[in-house]
């Protein structure tokens, strides 16, 4: 592998680690707070995407249509909140995951419904496809973005959580969520925090997946929670910085596994990616980080 090559798929690994990253914290962070796994949050990203194709349908352009878009993912996101889990709110695990599910099936069920069956393309702007020319490496424009914007948003992130009140209280309800209501932080208020950064994590990735992706389709939510439920556990379920880091290590496995493997073995890069998966798991079931024992 030549030096060229191979700054180009450490740009490649780091692009998608962010994107990662940044859906490994949209869905940790509620888990973290609430102890429950929110499967509707991949339907946050088809709502983003939905949005943005309506939008860009009759001629708003990309960058607005991706704003309106984050906009309505923290909208749902809060909604669901409201409706579904705050009416069950100390229900047992299992009546809230079946909660997540049966949101993620109703708005699956509406945009088939309202809109299509159908996958539908988005026209995505062309400087997306372009080659930034760096000495002797090309690099492409979409990756450059997408690595920016998830270093950002997640560094926007990270102070928000360490340099604000409420912040601090979303930190402290995920170490001990009953101490930090006796404390005086307001259960409702720092739960629905939780979810509207979930909902503002989830439009900034589905903003970027689609970038990638360029087609929206109703059942689109299903790879990026999968992604991102694989990146928290690989971190250790409850830590938010360890799902940052599931995100970036599952980017790395995947992206080095595309680079090692035979041309024949490449549609089986999840498969490798999920066994590799195993075995870091049985060597640490823990996940990276512990939140017993914050390692």
């Amino acid at each position: 592998m030549t030096i060229e090559v191979a700054v180009q798929q450490l740009i490649n690994a780091l692009s998608l680690g962010s994107l990662y990253a940044l859906l490994a914290l949209g869905l940790g962070m509620v888990y973290s707070v609430l102890g429950m796994l929110n499967f509707a949050y991949g339907e946050l990203l088809t709502v983003c995407g939905y949005t943005m194709f309506l939008l860009i349908l009759i001629g708003v352009p990309f960058p607005v249509a991706g704003l309106v878009g984050l906009g309505m993912a923290i909208g749902v996101s809060l909604l669901i909140e409201r409706l579904v889990f705050r009416p069950l709110r100390g229900a047992s695990f299992i009546s809230l995951l079946f909660a997540s599910f049966a949101a993620s099936v109703i708005i699956q069920n509406l945009i088939k419904q309202l809109i299509s069956k159908r996958p539908k393309v988005i026209p995505v702007p062309e400087v997306f496809d372009q080659m930034i020319n760096i000495g002797p490496f090309q690099i492409n424009v979409l990756s450059l973005i997408i690595l920016l914007v998830g270093l950002v948003t997640l560094a926007g992130l990270v102070a928000f959580l360490q340099k604000t009140r409420w912040g601090l209280a979303i930190r402290a309800a995920a170490e001990d969520f009953e101490v930090t209501r006796l404390m005086g932080a307001k259960a409702n208020r720092v739960i629905a925090l939780s979810f509207a950064l979930s909902g503002f994590v989830a439009g900034v990735a589905g903003v970027l997946w689609l970038s990638r992706r360029g087609a929206v389709s109703p059942t689109m939510g299903f790879i990026p929670i999968l992604k991102a439920f694989i990146a928290i556990v690989i971190g250790g379920l409850g830590s938010l910085k360890g799902a940052v880091m599931g995100g970036f290590l599952l980017a790395f496995i995947e992206v080095a596994l595309m680079v090692m493997l035979p041309t024949r073995a490449v549609p089986f890069t999840d498969a490798f990616a999920l066994m590799i998966v195993v075995v870091i798991l049985y060597m640490r079931p823990e996940g990276l980080i512990s939140i017993k024992t914050g390692s």
